[in-house]
């Protein structure tokens, strides 16, 4: 029998329900936007964690309500609510922070 929609998408749910979803605020692509980049993508593939990145400039809207003023900023919604202002380059101190838990391996899966 095949899955609908709605199996699929709980599915997708279960599978990132201990993931951290967080957001990373940046400014267009000036260079300390585009190193925060490139440093989610690395805390990404070591921590179990999701992350929307989010332009200022397309979407003031979001920096606004969520009372961003620097950037980068990278922000935890919940449970806890952490942020961390500036570089995230220290990816193993930012995880500390934001209270991350390490990515295990296919093979510990």
């Amino acid at each position: 029998m095949k899955p609908t929609g709605q199996e699929f998408e709980r599915a997708a749910r279960d599978l990132n329900a201990d993931r951290a979803h967080l957001r990373l605020f940046v400014a267009g692509m000036a260079p300390r936007s585009t190193q925060a980049v490139a440093d989610a993508k690395r805390l990404r593939a070591r921590y179990r964690c999701c992350i929307e990145i989010i332009d200022i400039y397309k979407q003031p809207s979001s920096a606004s309500s969520e009372q961003i003023i620097a950037v980068p900023t990278l922000a935890r919604a919940h449970p806890p609510q952490r942020r961390v202002i500036g570089t995230i380059q220290d990816i193993d101190r930012v995880a500390l922070v934001l209270g991350l838990k390490l990515a295990q391996r296919m093979s510990d899966e």
